[in-house]
């Protein structure tokens, strides 16, 4: 059970990275903290420098919770619950720093899926 925990945990973390590193540049451009016409390179090199950070808890968290490392997560499983994961975390950094989304029928439609996706994974 803690081993599932820390996995979940470190994956929430690596994600919360990821998605700054993805979608946080365009945040910064918002605030007019980087202009429009910053080169690409360096928006590039940015976002790896933050995605170093998702490494280094996506990849413990794949290795502690695969079962093949004494874990309690299949491949399959581990990958749902990562883009369960991913999904949650974007909506909440979309509707807290990007104001103009909004959330739509379709989007909790989609939640809908992915947490049947996950049930469906996990059964035997």
């Amino acid at each position: 059970m803690k081993t599932a925990i820390w996995t979940i945990v470190l994956l929430v973390v690596a994600n919360v990275f990821m998605v700054f590193a993805w979608y946080g540049h365009l945040k910064l451009q918002e605030m007019k903290l980087i202009g429009a016409n910053t080169p690409l390179y360096i928006i590039i090199v940015l976002s790896w420098a933050i995605a170093l950070a998702e490494y280094c808890c996506q990849v413990p968290a794949n290795r502690i919770g695969f079962t093949g490392n004494g874990g309690p997560f299949t491949l399959m499983q581990l990958k749902v619950i990562q883009e369960a994961i991913t999904l949650l975390i974007f909506t909440v950094f979309t509707v807290v720093f990007f104001k103009g989304e909004t959330l739509h029928w379709n989007h909790f439609a989609a939640f809908g899926c992915l947490v049947a996706a996950v049930y469906l994974v996990f059964m035997k």
